[in-house]
């Protein structure tokens, strides 16, 4: 009788941890622990949210005086100064990026709900801007924020989307990972893109690692397949989940894409 009192307690004590903890296994907020590798033409940039949470980045300007921009939104363990510090992005364009709720130095506590409102109001906020060029926004996802992409993507006006490791939904990734748990039913935070992408008629550049073991490629693929528009597929070598940004390829074919917007 005892064995068939601990089997339940597992069975329903497992599912249950992982609904009161899934915050803490998605989110993972970073401190700002330095800002001397930013650039010297960095500036601090600060969004308020609808809510009045406020959000806080910085801006990297590009050469022209109204310049096209990039919009960045990180991965879900990221501090988003260290990608906006790389020499690689091109130099005539503005790369914005901005720390989710609960990141860096940003307010609040992240959400899915909160951090795609959150998008938009960046977006927002940028095409206000008299030193940005309105019709040349390109949004700039990374892993967990190639969803937040996505659903900007869908909701405002861009000239096209950069995805890099993008996933379909969380929900598929949570089975391939946790298989032993109905995720599907715990999952407060799905964030399911396809159905944006179904909508996403600008041009995408997605950009896989071969050997991705966190988000496999054919996750991506099934992202890649849905989205509307003209679309480039692009898979680097040899490169894992986290290390992509090492490959010469991968900035080259960044460049390109921009280079085209």
């Amino acid at each position: 009788m005892e064995w068939l009192i601990l089997i339940a307690a597992i069975a329903i004590g497992v599912p249950a941890a992982a609904w009161f903890a899934q915050e803490r296994l998605i989110f993972f907020p970073q401190p700002i622990a330095s800002t001397t590798h930013l650039p010297v033409h960095a500036s601090p940039l600060e969004v308020v949210a609808p809510d009045g949470t406020h959000l806080r980045g910085w801006i990297v300007k590009g050469a022209a005086a109204r310049a096209p921009v990039v919009i960045y939104f990180g991965g879900n363990a990221e501090e988003v100064s260290w990608t906006l510090s790389d020499a690689r992005w091109p130099r005539d364009w503005t790369i914005v990026g901005v720390n989710y709720r609960g990141y860096g130095a940003s307010e609040g506590v992240p959400g899915e709900a909160a951090l795609t409102a959150d998008a938009l109001a960046i977006h927002d906020a940028m095409a206000k801007r008299e030193d940005i060029d309105p019709s040349r926004i390109v949004v700039f996802g990374r892993s967990l924020g190639t969803a937040i992409a996505v659903h900007l993507a869908a909701e405002r006006p861009v000239a096209g989307a950069v995805l890099v490791s993008p996933y379909d939904s969380l929900i598929a990734i949570g089975r391939k990972h946790y298989p032993w748990l109905p995720v599907s039913m715990l999952l407060r935070h799905r964030f399911d893109a396809l159905e944006d992408a179904k909508r996403n008629t600008m041009p995408l550049l997605v950009i896989v690692g071969e050997t991705d073991s966190i988000i496999p490629p054919e996750r991506s693929r099934a992202l890649f397949d849905v989205w509307a528009g003209p679309k480039t597929w692009q898979v680097v070598p040899r490169a894992e989940h986290n290390s992509l940004g090492n490959s010469p390829a991968f900035w080259e074919g960044i460049a390109h894409f921009l280079a085209e917007r």
